[in-house]
């Protein structure tokens, strides 16, 4: 089974350019997982909203149009689909999907920016923490694979210019620390798992800046995976070749599930 996960920045922006069946093509996920989706479902053309082969699951965000949103496409039907974390203060803007299976639970989110000055640092910060209690109880009943955009790079290796960044949003201590408390609860970077010290391998580049042409970029996207099923895990990667979003996709394919 191959899980892709993809920050689109905007779905039917991708989909104008023509940038997702290249992808379907190249990948070809068995599950998808998309963070950015900046629609509603009933916003979005009928082969977005029941694409063939797929089941599809969508969260939106309630009170902004054009704003964040989650798609899940699956081909294997989910026992159950459930949407944010069941607490209002933080399933206002549609970040998360979680699909259970009979021997797995996946979560798609796309886990709050940081900018926008210290409250939204503070709201991310507590988000973060409220979503490792979310699914440290969901581990405790099946296997999980979650992740999507996280808006963080863990370690000086997952950006191009650690240095100059250190007190910005998105390399922040404090932020970084919350990584360390994933990887400290047993939680597999899957990425790092098969590439613990490989260089240059981003997932998103400043667009106004040209920065995917010179690679100056972060690694901010990530799969995680419970570590009962380490075993389970064949390969993971980084597709920087796809392009039509800020972001470029990545993908774990697990075996025996």
């Amino acid at each position: 089974m191959r899980i892709v996960s993809w920050n689109v920045n905007g779905l039917r922006a991708v989909d104008r350019k023509e940038m997702l069946d290249p992808m379907f093509t190249a990948l070809r996920p068995d599950m998808l997982l998309l963070q950015e989706t900046k629609a509603r479902p009933e916003q979005l053309p009928e082969h977005l909203r029941r694409m063939s082969s797929y089941n599809s699951y969508f969260d939106s965000a309630k009170t902004k149009a054009g704003y964040s949103g989650t798609a899940l496409y699956t081909k294997r039907t989910p026992i159950e689909v459930t949407y944010g974390m069941g607490d209002v203060d933080y399933d206002q803007e549609g970040r998360i999907v979680t699909a259970l299976f009979d021997n797995l639970t996946v979560s798609n989110i796309y886990f709050p920016n940081g900018g926008g000055g210290p409250e939204r640092l503070a709201y991310k910060l507590e988000f973060y923490e409220r979503f490792l209690e979310y699914i440290g109880k969901m581990r405790a009943n099946n296997p999980v694979i979650w992740g999507g955009d996280i808006n963080t790079a863990h370690e000086e290796i997952d950006l191009a210019r650690p240095k100059e960044n250190q007190e910005n949003t998105g390399f922040l201590p404090e932020e970084r620390a919350w990584l360390d408390e994933v990887v400290a609860a047993g939680w597999v970077d899957t990425f790092r798992h098969f590439y613990p010290e490989k260089t240059n391998e981003y997932t998103y580049w400043d667009m106004k800046t040209r920065a995917r042409d010179r690679n100056v970029g972060w690694r901010i996207d990530y799969l995680f995976a419970s570590p009962d099923i380490t075993h389970m895990l064949s390969r993971a990667a980084i597709h920087q070749d796809v392009m039509g979003s800020d972001h470029c996709p990545i993908s774990l394919d697990v075996h025996n599930l």
